[in-house]
């Protein structure tokens, strides 16, 4: 007995779901758009940006089990690249995301029909946006529907963006989150819960989010894991004397709260609390140096690079109004620093209050502003907090996010062994 699982372009937990499955010998086909061989020759003459870029399409399962539908993906990858909007454009354009999610539901729901009458095949597995065609024939077959939620449920998004949009008006334009989605895509999210037999969702902010209606389904709630290449030493130590350094990491938007710590910044108005600000603008420079002049922007970089930056600050503040569960956090902790967030980010399981880093409500600028005030008047407690922070993170690992995936499918659809 197998499970078929797609996604159009791979992640850290679609592939610890993946690994899973095949150790279990529980995996029949993956399909995705493209496949990366780390071996070949001619990787290793790309520039380091694009073979790292290139790389992040390989799978930990054999190749015989990746198939893959390359075309459509590879056309929005160009015209990406070129700068050309119109083919590309969300919803719209023949080579958007949203055609790529759809194009491949649509393969691979035609694959299912066709691997039936040769296989036992126990479940599909398919996530947000990229289900509903694949779901409607594996129901018609008698196959199991498993729905993978990363974010919260498009109503609870919906309502809090929207709220945020009319609160700070200014920062609207960087909120996107589906705030444009088409009635068309809802409907679309909605039948691909209606057919799900099980959802998976990665805290209790998703879960949290999946509306009455949908109760009754058997849902997993499995957190992602952090990486385990920490830090040597404290960061605090090497930091004593300078300015708390704060980072924030992320899309540059008021979904995740950046307007608002902004505005605990103009409150602190002290030069002994520095922002660092890392991630994707999602408007001007000249905007976000309009809300708050005195931060120091770092732009995205590889994932290494990223840890680096983080080792260099005393805490991570995240104070999101929508995430799933933002791995940022697990990787801050894992480099020793404490955290300061919202339930919104998915990670309220991360804090232990004044040990891990403190858990403040969304649209908070003053809770916000009081805790970097108490941290930086207790400079000597960030290191410890930082070690709390580390051993909490590194208790979260892949392995238990997929094994608790794996065992709670096992027990309700009764998978066996190939």
């Amino acid at each position: 007995m197998s499970v078929i699982i797609s996604h159009p372009t791979g992640n850290k937990n679609v592939r610890a779901v993946l690994e899973g499955l095949d150790s279990e010998g529980l995996l029949e086909e993956f399909h995705t758009t493209l496949l990366a061989d780390a071996h070949s020759a001619w990787v290793k003459l790309l520039p380091a940006s694009f073979r790292n870029e290139w790389l992040r399409k390989t799978y930990p399962v054999g190749s015989n089990k990746v198939i893959t539908h390359p075309a459509l993906e590879i056309a929005r990858m160009l015209f990406l690249k070129l700068g050309i909007k119109g083919p590309i454009r969300t919803e719209y354009g023949w080579a958007s995301v949203d055609a790529v999610y759809h194009n491949l539901d649509t393969v691979v729901s035609k694959r299912i029909s066709e691997l039936k009458k040769q296989k036992d095949i126990k479940a599909v597995y398919a996530y947000e946006d990229g289900a509903l065609s694949t779901f409607k024939v594996a129901k018609k077959l008698g196959i199991k529907c498993i729905y993978d939620l990363p974010i919260a449920y498009w109503e609870t998004s919906l309502k809090l963006l929207k709220e945020e949009a009319n609160r700070l008006p200014q920062w609207a334009a960087t909120i996107g989150g589906g705030t444009t989605a088409s009635e068309a895509k809802l409907e679309r999210k909605i039948q691909e819960l209606e057919l799900a037999d099980t959802v998976v969702c990665p805290g209790t902010f998703v879960r949290n989010s999946i509306p009455i209606w949908a109760l009754n389904k058997q849902i997993i709630m499995s957190p992602f894991g952090s990486p385990q290449n920490v830090s040597k030493a404290p960061v605090s130590n090497e930091r004593k004397g300078k300015p708390l350094r704060v980072l924030f990491a992320g899309s540059m938007g008021q979904r995740k709260g950046l307007g608002d710590l902004f505005a605990a910044f103009r409150l602190l108005n002290t030069d002994k609390v520095e922002l660092v600000v890392m991630g994707s603008p999602l408007a001007s420079m000249d905007f976000y140096k309009s809300e708050f002049n005195n931060f120091t922007y770092e732009p995205g970089r590889q994932h290494e690079k990223v840890l680096e930056l983080m080792r260099s600050c005393d805490v991570l503040c995240l104070p999101s109004i929508v995430e799933g569960r933002a791995l940022v956090m697990q990787e801050a902790m894992s480099q020793g620093l404490p955290v300061l967030i919202t339930p919104n980010t998915g990670g309220e399981d991360l804090i232990i209050e004044g040990s891990t880093g403190f858990l403040v409500p969304i649209r908070s600028p003053e809770v916000i502003a009081e805790k970097i005030s108490w941290l930086l008047d207790n400079r000597d407690s960030i290191s410890e907090m930082g070690n709390m922070a580390r051993q909490h993170a590194l208790s979260y690992t892949w392995e238990k996010y997929q094994q608790n995936i794996i065992q709670s499918l096992r027990s309700d659809f009764h998978f066996v062994y190939n």
